[in-house]
């Protein structure tokens, strides 16, 4: 009788341990019929590093702050083991201009174990929704001053008048041109999709840790608007790179087709329940962003452009912009009811970036709340 009075308090303590509804809980999982929603809220500051991108916009070392980013998660509890969810991220710069949906996923979480000793493991699959919106931005070009002086002066001393030579030097100064794209939005354009698992441990109804690893695979397209300007700085004397490109008859804006990518996630977590009503949890996270890189400009340009169309791509098939970020975080949340939950959050992120992207940082900060509910 004793033994069985002890296995039916084992038993329940393990289908229902106290922080097994603690939505702050990185092993959370919704029970059969339960929704869930996770509101945050955050304010982020960035600081620039010298990367050959920033230099080349003039953003070296610049503060971006306030950056707005607001994320909402829902989800749903299908069994007790198998749930659906699906997040946005939106994100709101003005000091670079550069606004909208920076995260999108819609996908579901199977708990394959759920062992007595509180160990389990669960797998999960999301679409990457970065094909909702076109990726947009301005790409700002200027030709290679120093090629074209250096092609006037071979040819003029070759026995050519200035008159005949400019428009040798002035093409193949756009043959060597470079540029800089200032973005628009935070879309990549492209679908694809996430594939993770995720397992941990609990001891004693009080303390997790858990971690993660995925792999997110895009499938490049054409899904993109860039316009295309040209710099007003002579690259000859009354030529510029935007005149020139003007009198070629260059598009005001071409769209590109973009490779796929493959990249990785990874994380650990430690979580701590101290009472019934207050948490704590701290992690860290690495993300690995690939380098993006252009197969085709898609858009059909005049004859005269075929040579810079195709310069353009080959200088930009490997556009050297990925990046590693590494992030440290800590939260402490409030369990107002049963239902309703509130946490503040901060996170600091370390980053190295390759030399053309413009997403490494000096600092990068972010603090939060984040409010969470269930029904």
């Amino acid at each position: 009788m004793k033994k069985s009075i002890k296995a039916a308090i084992a038993a329940s303590m393990l289908v229902s341990p106290a922080m097994a509804a603690n939505m702050e809980n990185p092993l959370y999982l919704p029970t059969a019929k339960e929704f869930y929603s996770k509101l945050s809220n955050g304010v982020m500051l960035k600081v620039a590093d010298d990367s050959a991108a920033h230099k080349d916009k003039g953003h070296d070392g610049k503060v971006e702050f306030p950056i707005i980013r607001i994320q909402e998660e829902l989800g749903y509890g299908i069994t007790d083991r198998w749930a659906v969810h699906g997040s946005v991220q939106y994100t709101h710069d003005d000091d670079i201009s550069r606004t909208g949906l920076s995260a999108g996923r819609l996908g579901t979480t199977y708990r394959i174990l759920k062992m007595y000793n509180g160990f389990i493991w669960d797998v999960y699959g999301d679409l990457h929704l970065g094909g909702l919106g076109e990726m947009r931005g301005q790409y700002n070009i200027a030709g290679d001053q120093a090629v074209a002086v250096s092609t006037m002066a071979q040819l003029m001393a070759a026995g050519m008048t200035k008159e005949q030579a400019a428009p040798y030097a002035l093409g193949k100064a756009l043959l060597n041109a470079h540029g800089v794209i200032d973005y628009d939005n935070y879309s990549n354009g492209m679908w694809g999709f996430h594939f993770g698992t995720k397992f941990g441990k609990t001891w004693n109804n009080k303390l997790t840790t858990s971690a993660f690893v995925e792999v997110l695979r895009t499938f490049g397209d054409d899904n993109s608007r860039i316009r295309i300007v040209g710099d007003n700085a002579p690259i000859l004397p009354g030529y510029s790179t935007a005149l020139v490109l003007a009198s070629k008859g260059a598009p005001s804006e071409v769209t590109a087709k973009f490779k796929s990518t493959t990249e990785v996630n990874a994380g650990a977590n430690v979580f701590y329940q101290m009472s019934d009503r207050w948490s704590g949890g701290m992690w860290f996270k690495y993300n690995h962003h690939a380098d993006q890189g252009i197969e085709e400009i898609t858009t059909q340009v005049a004859p005269d452009l075929e040579p810079v169309k195709k310069a353009l791509e080959q200088k930009l098939a490997d556009m050297n912009d990925g990046f590693d970020e590494y992030i440290v975080g800590l939260s402490v949340a409030h369990q107002f009811t049963e239902h309703a939950q509130v946490a503040l959050y901060g996170e600091y992120t370390f980053d190295t970036a390759h030399s053309r992207s413009q997403n490494g940082t000096d600092a990068k900060v972010e603090a939060g709340v984040r409010m969470n509910f269930k029904f």
